[in-house]
């Protein structure tokens, strides 16, 4: 994938199939509900979307459905079909809620769905409670996340960080890998939708999470961030200075000026994991808010991702390929025309800083990264 021409084409295409969902999340992006909104894109618009899709020729973009909750769509086995039918790649990203049976489940895995996510964003159910706004959701999510595994989905666990769990992150990773989830993403808040209500993180405690994750990825876990592209500069640091390995966490705090969140962490995770054996699997691209990703709502707004409520057209008027290729701002990220310190830093092209948070805090969607430490300290 490191070679697609990212002017051209995403990696990556997400579809918001509704903003209905049964949670209550306190950090939800789309401020989902219990009911569709009106003007959700039907059955037939969705297929019409899911075709121009193989207009960008392949490898096609890899579809992920999500929501609200996708599962909320009656027709959300048929797009997959549909989808799968033209040779698009898919991926899943529902809520766990009543909807997602076991028998959904084997469903999704017949159809060719390969990489499923969930989102679990506490290492106890009071934090993960709170968050998602159901009790008895805790438990819910780690036997959902047993069945995806045990049914041989690549699964992937969805951890929005904030104020309220940052310090349970370590616990989180050993759930992970007592349950056999391959891949950790790790969402960086954005103040948007009910996530204006949530504590976000001070620029020194996410260089201390950023690091910490690397940590993490040492012990077989993919690890991802997304609206946190700073850890690809603690990816090239760390691999850089060889600090990669078995590396005792006073030696990394020292030699990266790291705070008390970070030595927390790490030593919490050498606590419940052990040493490292392996190398870091942390993940690094050149992609970012409308470079290499792309994202469509409910209603067919296109944006330059779900956290960037940035409108550059709709699927209903417009293909999406013409919309990523064409649109000024879209080409402006990923020429990184930034300002600020985004626009003058040496990593501005492998970061970029996140575009969404950058927006969500200035209006300016090239402007700087208010959380990114570096060049600040």
């Amino acid at each position: 994938m490191r070679n697609l021409n990212y002017n051209e084409r995403p990696i990556l295409a997400f579809w918001e199939t509704t903003r209905a969902c049964l949670l209550s999340c306190a950090h939800c992006r789309a401020e989902a509900m219990a009911e569709p909104l009106p003007g959700e894109l039907s059955h037939e618009e969705g297929k019409k979307f899911i075709k121009s899709l193989t207009e960008f020729g392949k490898p096609y973009p890899v579809l992920i459905l999500t929501g609200g909750d996708v599962l909320m769509r009656k027709d959300a086995m048929e797009l997959v079909s549909y989808a799968r039918s033209l040779e698009i790649p898919v991926a899943m990203s529902p809520s766990v809620t009543p909807n997602l049976t076991l028998e959904r489940m084997q469903q999704m895995k017949e159809l060719g769905v390969r990489m499923v996510s969930i989102s679990l964003d506490g290492a106890v159910a009071a934090t993960h409670e709170q968050i998602r706004g159901i009790p008895g959701h805790f438990e819910q999510t780690l036997d959902a996340l047993r069945q995806l595994v045990a049914l041989g989905f690549h699964v992937q666990v969805n951890t929005a960080v904030m104020r309220d769990n940052a310090h349970e992150l370590a616990a989180i990773a050993e759930i992970l890998k007592q349950i056999g989830v391959e891949t950790w993403e790790v969402f960086f808040l954005v103040h948007v939708g009910r996530g204006q209500n949530s504590k976000e993180l001070s620029p020194a405690e996410c260089e201390d999470v950023a690091h910490f994750l690397y940590d993490a990825s040492a012990y077989d876990l993919v690890v991802r961030t997304v609206e946190g592209p700073f850890f690809r500069r603690i990816i090239k640091w760390r691999e850089r200075d060889e600090l990669n390995r078995q590396i005792e966490p006073e030696r990394v705090a020292a030699h990266y000026h790291l705070g008390n969140l970070y030595h927390e962490l790490s030593t919490d995770l050498v606590k419940r994991l052990g040493k490292a054996e392996g190398a870091p699997k942390a993940q690094t691209s050149q992609t970012r808010d409308g470079k290499g990703i792309v994202f469509v709502s409910y209603d067919g707004t296109v944006y330059p991702a779900g956290f960037l409520p940035l409108s550059l057209g709709s699927v209903r008027e417009q293909s999406i390929a013409s919309i990523y290729r064409t649109e000024p701002v879209l080409n402006q990220i990923r020429n990184a025309e930034f300002s600020g310190r985004c626009g003058s830093c040496d990593y501005q092209d492998i970061c970029g800083g996140s575009r969404a948070r950058a927006f969500a805090h200035s209006g300016n969607p090239l402007a700087e990264d208010p959380a990114c430490a570096y060049q600040a300290i």
